[in-house]
């Protein structure tokens, strides 16, 4: 005769067969896993884009002390080496982005797994890239949401971590990765957005530019400052978590009002020098004048040339403040039938 189970009893065997459809469904999205790795490793590109990496930087028109008089080209990027890169930025961006950078082989297999799963479920769209994934992205692949995408952004990083360094790797992603305002790489967002080098940006800023990556139209200062400050917020409490700065760092960087460069407030005024170093560069180099990096110093000192423009300006005034009013009389002439008149406004 048999007996009833007890409670322990089916609980047990209830926790067993989910434990069995885990392993399974885990062992099944492994398989598949690596079925698809197998049929897409045959269609990766050449790693050449990272291996021989030539990052398009814009061309720069500066006065003789350094001072920038104009830029032209679509993508704002001012190349800074690793070595140069401040170790508090680099701090930053590991602390929000890929915590476990110098750890993992390039991807994060239970992250991957899960992302993997949800997106086959139907589930809610999962992350889970690392800083190898998002070169492997930036520099191969496109935005959209896809197994197949996930499936050779991973394989891409796994290679990518074989040919390259981490040191070579956070570089790429520094110098590559869009920032917002036409501002592709750690060191363009430092100007474009305060108008300093990266080596003069405090922990407040870097926070700042450290929030970025993931979203840089969302979490733009110029454009949308609260969610800005949301994301800086966030990365000050991630670096104070892991260790990366102290309470009264955090505190300090918590309450430092941030000062945003105004795009407007460029004080030199020397657009047709600008425009002339611009032609015969072009003329001299064709398209690639706007990818290259050239860089156009003229003879032109900064403060001199603000004086010359502040000075001309104040004498233009002058005149004109002289001159008698220049209305309408005798410069337009009016129809000598009213109607007409109110037809052409009508019109």
């Amino acid at each position: 005769m048999t007996g009833r189970r007890g409670p322990a009893a089916t609980h047990g065997l209830i926790l067993t067969t989910l434990l069995l459809v885990l392993a399974g469904a885990t062992l099944l999205a492994l398989l598949g896993l690596s079925i698809a790795a197998a049929w897409y490793w045959r269609d990766l590109p050449p790693l050449t884009k990272v291996t021989d990496y030539q990052p398009r930087q814009h061309l720069q028109v500066l006065t003789a002390d350094g001072a920038e008089i104009a830029a032209f080209g679509s993508e704002r990027r001012i190349f800074v080496p690793i070595a140069q890169m401040p170790p508090l930025l680099q701090d930053a961006v590991l602390a929000i982005e890929d915590t476990q950078f110098r750890d993992h082989p390039g991807i994060s297999l239970k992250g991957l797994l899960r992302a993997t799963l949800a997106n086959l479920t139907g589930g809610l769209p999962q992350g889970a890239s690392t800083i190898t994934q998002q070169v492997a992205r930036t520099f191969f692949l496109s935005t959209r949401r896809t197994p197949e995408r996930k499936i050779k952004e991973a394989l891409l990083s796994l290679q990518i971590e074989r040919e390259l360094g981490k040191n070579r790797i956070l570089e790429l992603y520094m110098n590559q990765i869009y920032l917002g305002q036409r501002a592709y790489g750690f060191g363009a967002a430092a100007q474009v957005y305060f108008g300093k080098p990266l080596a003069a940006l405090n922990l407040a800023e870097t926070a700042m530019l450290a929030g970025l990556p993931q979203n840089p139209i969302w979490a733009n200062p110029v454009v949308n400052p609260e969610r800005a400050r949301r994301r800086q917020l966030l990365v000050l409490n991630r670096m104070k978590a892991i260790g990366r700065i102290s309470t009264a760092e955090h505190e300090q960087a918590v309450a430092r009002q941030l000062v945003l460069r105004d795009a407007r407030s460029n004080g030199l005024h020397a657009e047709h020098v600008a425009e002339m170093a611009r032609q015969l560069v072009v003329e001299r180099f064709g398209e690639q004048a706007y990818t290259q990096g050239l860089r156009v110093v003229t003879s032109l000192r900064g403060a001199d040339q603000q004086a010359a423009h502040a000075a001309l300006r104040r004498a233009v005034m002058a005149h004109e403040r002289k001159q008698p009013w220049r209305g309408p009389e005798d410069h337009e002439d009016l129809p000598a039938d009213g109607t007409a008149l109110d037809r052409g406004a009508a019109q």
